[in-house]
């Protein structure tokens, strides 16, 4: 079957637009994390968006190697999500909710379309990717327990924190509020998304 009049070529046009969107969307989240002095937050959304990018970096990959008459424009009719406000917690509750949708919805079937259409290294990309959406789920499901529960920088044994900043390292249940080195706010020291 010809890439420019499957379904899959379609799919790759949504693919690339969603991911564009959410890169655009977790670049906002970076933007409100940074803002209200989360550094580190904003550090592990910001690279979030940076996987988005290389999704959307992937799919477009795919749609250039289309027949070029099919190029000039793509007519892509489909749902996006526009829930994100500017509040650190719905948002990162939002992210885990559109991620969720990607890895166990959309993504796998756009792999099985690929597939059927006879376009497998395409449904191998859409395979790849469901598993990275999925560890993005996970992780933007941690940040929004940590921080609507204001566990962020509490836990209920002691773990060792670190200053993204100059590097200071201190055991306890909870991380400092100011760096004793270089007066950085608690918001620089590393997150911790595991226990």
């Amino acid at each position: 079957m010809e890439l420019a009049k499957s379904k899959t070529f379609i799919n790759l046009a949504k693919s690339f637009a969603g991911e564009c969107q959410a890169r655009t969307r977790y670049e906002f989240m970076e933007y409100g994390a940074r803002n209200a002095g989360l550094k580190c937050l904003a550090e592990m959304i910001d690279n979030v968006a940076y996987n988005e990018f290389n999704h959307a970096r992937m799919f477009y990959t795919f749609i250039q190697k289309a027949d070029p008459k099919a190029l000039k424009n793509i007519d892509v009719s489909t749902g996006y999500p526009f829930k994100e406000k500017w509040d650190i917690a719905e948002n990162l509750k939002f992210a885990a909710e559109d991620e969720k949708n990607e890895a166990e919805k959309i993504y796998p079937e756009y792999a099985s379309i690929a597939r059927e259409e006879g376009f497998d290294e395409i449904a191998e990309l859409y395979e790849n990717i469901i598993q990275v959406e999925t560890c993005h789920m996970k992780l933007f499901e941690i940040l929004y327990d940590q921080y609507a529960n204001g566990t962020m920088y509490k836990r209920n044994k002691a773990v060792k924190w670190k200053c993204s900043s100059c590097g200071y390292e201190a055991t306890g249940k909870e991380a400092w509020d100011e760096c004793p080195i270089c007066k950085e706010k608690q918001g620089a020291v590393m997150l911790k998304i595991d226990e």
